[in-house]
């Protein structure tokens, strides 16, 4: 089974929990906190694994969730971190945003491996707390809580020189008298169901070939194959355009080198300036040389006479080739604007009045302090007070008009605000 698109849900691990011990032991009076910090959460990977060329790894499996870190110890030990997760990919995939369809990363180099969701930081343990005023604090930190991200794998074929043209235009033949690849070949429209690729070895160099599934008229709108295969060719450096020269599919040659080249501009200008060698194939079929004068007539370019079944003119075409590729810059990876979940300001928060007259405090700042305090603990609550005062958050209630006896929300908690 071939699979070249999926949707996927990640998840980093959240951050363990910091813990909240006093040291104990005898002959040691006052032994002070000693709780450790939570462990990280593992991350999430994607890696470029030259052995693969399709993503059915992900065709059943949907979920992937890395390990949490571990609450911290007593003793002062910090928690173990979560194990990271790392999906390989074939190279060449992208991975997207699948709500905004943003590029995150190009898995483009064999071996690379790219972040692609940070683990929750791990609370602080009771002891990170200890002051010279703050003997004895006791509270610690929430670990870092993550979020569940849906992600869009799409693969895009890494190859030098894409094979285009209309089903049965001998895309599949070349391919396999050129190459080691053994496609399937066979005498009727659409035998290629999925890209093939084969490695061309000449004299001391070599070059990827790619054979894209017959394109027809409408490919770009997604008619036939063409709309979920065209994307394999946008990463080649070189187009070889092959006609089926002979007429014996009842095609003018001409009209189907127009057909391809308009979808090929309509799906992307890019693709479309791509430097192009036309083939007509099949010559050995040829009963007379009408069509192919006509086609180069009207082409007004270099045209290759081969029949692939035959090898005629194959040897030609790949010097030719090889010679092309050597005139053009290397293959590259994707340029685009990478793409990060954003991390919100830690010292943003916003301060808006209610229904019934409640306060509402929310934001980043007030989320990331809300998770290191214990309501019921009567230092670590001062403590929280403190924190408000000096980030500016009262003073900013009082400019909303807040009284002595009116309610302040801070997430599901609720308080009665007195000076």
């Amino acid at each position: 089974m071939y699979l070249d698109k999926v949707t996927i849900i990640c998840k980093a691990g959240k951050g363990g929990d910091g813990m909240v011990s006093f040291h104990r032991e005898k002959f040691v009076p006052k032994g002070g906190p000693d709780g450790g910090d939570g462990g990280r959460g593992g991350s999430v990977y994607v890696e470029a694994d030259e052995s693969q060329n399709t993503l059915i790894n992900y065709a059943y499996t949907k979920r992937f969730i890395a390990e949490d870190g571990a609450n911290g110890d007593t003793n002062n030990c910090t928690g173990k971190d979560g194990a990271d997760i790392v999906l390989k990919v074939p190279r060449g995939t992208l991975v997207r945003d699948a709500e905004t369809g943003a590029i995150i990363a190009d898995a483009y180099h064999a071996g690379e491996r790219i972040l692609i969701l940070k683990g929750g930081q791990g609370g602080r343990g009771n002891a990170r707390f200890a002051s010279a005023t703050r003997r004895s604090p006791n509270f610690s930190e929430l670990g870092e809580e993550t979020t569940e991200r849906r992600i869009l794998l799409e693969l895009k074929t890494i190859a030098d020189v894409g094979l285009v043209g209309f089903p049965n235009a001998g895309k599949s033949t070349l391919l396999s008298v050129i190459s080691a690849a053994k496609p399937k070949i066979a005498e009727y429209p659409f035998t290629t169901l999925t890209p093939n690729l084969g490695v061309v070895r000449h004299y001391d160099d070599s070059f990827v070939v790619a054979d894209i599934p017959g394109l027809i008229e409408g490919a770009a709108d997604g008619m036939g194959l063409g709309h979920d295969f065209l994307r394999h060719i946008e990463r080649v450096r070189l187009i070889v355009h092959l006609i089926d020269i002979s007429g014996q599919e009842g095609r003018n040659p001409w009209e189907d080198y127009s057909v391809i080249r308009k979808e090929l501009k309509k799906y992307s200008r890019k693709l479309a300036a791509l430097p192009e060698i036309v083939v007509a194939n099949k010559c050995d079929l040829l009963t007379d040389r009408e069509n192919l004068k006509a086609l180069r007539k009207r082409c007004r370019k270099k045209v290759f006479e081969i029949s692939a079944a035959t090898t005629q003119g194959v040897k030609n075409l790949m010097d030719y080739i090889a010679a092309e590729l050597a005139k053009l810059p290397p293959a590259a990876p994707e340029v685009f604007e990478p793409f990060s979940y954003e991390t919100p300001d830690p010292n943003d928060y916003t301060v808006t009045i209610e229904k019934g007259g409640k306060y509402r405090v929310a934001g980043p700042m007030i989320e990331n302090f809300a998770r290191k305090v214990v309501v019921n603990d009567n230092e670590s609550f001062r403590w929280f007070q403190k924190v408000l005062r000096d980030k500016g958050v009262i003073a900013a209630l009082k400019k909303k008009g807040i009284q002595n006896g009116d309610t302040i929300c801070i997430k599901d908690k609720e308080f009665e605000f007195s000076e």
